[in-house]
């Protein structure tokens, strides 16, 4: 799909923006005190398959988990920090391969000047993240709320504040828990500036209508061409988020690795356990990393004809069913062996 051209940062060998794939971010949950529990939990996201990884840094005393991160991962670490401008110049000084700040909280103009100039000398993007809770009274005042024209103000503003003192190495996030608004600031945003764009729905909440809002939200922007790195944010196991975000990226066509899965919804045609067939059909598709699409059909009127693009399939019949391959019959089977059959067939398609 056509997108966007940013321009290009790079974060610890990692390309954002400047056509570049859409990269997959996460953020550790465990306390940032909690050394040996966050290295555990960045290698779970990296094997999940995460890209990029940020991890709050409160304080100079947490400033050591970089170090430690960077040992047990090779995956980019991105330090997030609040406040304190000695914390962001420690965790540079520690090799980290991002900050993310707001520069207008971090002190005056010499604060924000260190922290461009270390990054700068480092060669280290900052991510600018603004949401609807950080911005501005004076943007709240002058927009009646933290409208998606306020939030893009902010995250423009800040990002001002930076290129002051020639630092232009920036991604930029500015996100809402409101979907409509989300998209509507990125879209701002996506005209005003060149900046590579983190995509997120903030706040999104548990797992299940989180990633119905970051789908909607996130999905809608990136078939727009708008986004160069995603963070699904779930109030859940950040593992979730990574597989989710995957998920999606393989939904809309911009990640090709590994099996799609394509199966009916059911209707009163049906005679066979479709639904208990497809979840087995999924959980076995887990570990075939070509890009094959698999089907799993209700029923031999329509199957092998609506899913005829299906390198391989499953059309359910009375009790029985047949596999197909591009639309054509191969066999038919019973319905306790349908399962098998695909596995046969599906071996003998990984040896062409």
């Amino acid at each position: 799909m056509q997108g966007r051209l940013s321009k290009q940062v790079t974060v610890g060998g990692v390309a954002i923006g400047g056509g570049a794939p859409v990269t997959v971010q996460s953020m550790l949950n465990r306390p940032a005190d909690d050394m040996e529990g966050s290295v555990k939990q960045a290698i779970a996201l990296e094997q999940a398959g995460c890209e990029i990884i940020r991890a709050a840094v409160p304080t100079l005393e947490n400033v050591p988990l970089i170090a430690a991160l960077k040992q047990a991962v090779s995956c980019p670490i991105v330090a997030d920090i609040h406040f304190d401008y000695r914390i962001a110049l420690a965790c540079v000084g520690a090799g980290v391969d991002k900050i993310r700040i707001n520069p207008g909280n971090i002190g005056d103009e010499t604060k924000v000047k260190a922290v461009a100039d270390a990054c700068k000398s480092a060669g280290i993007p900052i991510r600018i993240g603004v949401n609807s809770g950080s911005t501005e009274k004076h943007l709240l005042a002058k927009y009646g709320g933290p409208t998606p024209a306020a939030l893009a103000e902010s995250a423009l503003y800040h990002a001002s504040l930076l290129e002051k003192f020639d630092f232009t190495d920036i991604v930029i996030s500015a996100k809402s828990s409101d979907v409509q608004n989300t998209f509507e600031t990125y879209r701002i945003l996506s005209e005003k500036c060149d900046y590579p764009l983190h995509l997120g729905v903030t706040e999104a909440g548990t797992k299940q209508m989180g990633i119905m809002k970051s789908a909607a939200g996130i999905g809608g922007l990136l078939l727009s061409g708008i986004g160069d790195t995603i963070r699904i944010s779930l109030t859940d196991d950040p593992v979730e988020e990574v597989i989710a975000a995957r998920r999606l990226l393989k939904a809309i066509g911009l990640r090709r690795e590994g099996a799609t899965l394509v199966s009916c919804p059911t209707c009163g045609r049906t005679k066979i356990d479709l639904i208990g067939l497809a979840a087995q059909v999924e959980e076995l598709l887990e570990t075939v990393d070509r890009p094959i699409k698999v089907a799993v059909m209700g029923c031999v009127v329509n199957g092998p004809g609506e899913a005829k693009e299906a390198d391989i399939g499953i059309a359910g019949g009375d009790g029985c069913g047949v596999i197909f391959k591009k639309g054509e019959i191969l066999r038919k089977l019973p319905e306790d062996q349908l399962l098998n059959g695909l596995k046969e067939e599906l071996h003998n398609l990984m040896k062409d």
